[in-house]
């Protein structure tokens, strides 16, 4: 069930493939059946609400609305606060790398913080999609992210060995638990590294933050794309020369 070397090295195109079908949703959009504006995730989820006699649909929008911006928030600040422990280096990596075991900031809480910040970005990303191809991206984003995780895993246990087995026995995956959590790393953050990083996370929070509340997919799409191509730039730029001394996923 583990990734490949090639999905671990490929990951980011990988998943901008799963981005593009999941907006473009080419099965929708030519045949006998096609449909030039196929009904977005966004307004589904609302008239579903509302056809059950749950909420009005003005309240249904606002409902899902909010729900999208807590999503978003929410992965745009796991991804900073993880990257700002992690370091650029290590994520941005096409090799997986294992230093010692570093259990601080939200490493203490869980394994994964930055797989479980990546799903929810998705998430809230998603809803701006037709609902056939937010169900296929969001299975291809599930599916490669427990692939990556069960790759990442196999090879920190390798390498890092009882300190590893230790860890994973206090600290669960990717989902928060009440568990006794492993004493704190000496680690820092590097918030600003965080930031510019996570950039596109970040800009996406910021987009449905601001912009959400006029109900405009079209404009939230334009705005999340230019985000995403503001931070490839940004990736571009960014120096992964140095590696942190002390690294774990």
């Amino acid at each position: 069930m583990k990734a490949t070397r090639f999905e671990f090295r490929f990951r980011v195109a990988i998943i901008c493939v799963l981005y593009f079908l999941g907006f473009f949703a080419p099965w929708e959009r030519f045949g006998a059946a096609a449909s030039p504006y196929p009904r977005r995730l966004w307004s589904w989820l609302a008239i579903l609400l509302a056809r059950n006699n749950l909420l009005s649909l003005g309240n249904a929008y606002l409902v899902v609305t909010i729900a999208t911006v807590t999503i978003a928030i929410l992965g745009a600040l796991l991804r900073v606060w993880g990257t700002a422990y992690l370091g650029n280096f290590v994520m941005r990596h096409p090799a997986m790398q294992a230093g010692a075991v570093m259990a601080a900031g939200p490493y203490r809480y869980l394994r994964n913080p930055l797989y479980l910040g990546m799903m929810l970005t998705a998430s809230a990303v998603a809803v701006l999609m037709p609902v056939s191809g937010a169900v296929v991206f969001l299975a291809g984003m599930l599916l490669l992210t427990i692939r990556l995780i069960a790759a990442e895993e196999f090879f920190l246990s390798a390498q890092l060995g009882p300190d590893y087995a230790l860890y994973r026995k206090s600290v669960p995956s990717i989902l928060p638990m009440a568990r006794t959590r492993p004493a704190a790393s000496p680690a820092r953050p590097r918030w600003l590294q965080g930031i510019v990083a996570e950039s596109f996370p970040v800009g996406t929070a910021a987009c449905f933050a601001i912009l959400a509340w006029s109900y405009d997919a079209d404009l939230l799409t334009r705005c999340i794309l230019v985000c995403f191509g503001g931070s490839l730039i940004v990736h571009a730029l960014i120096s992964t020369r140095k590696m942190p001394a002390a690294m774990i996923r």
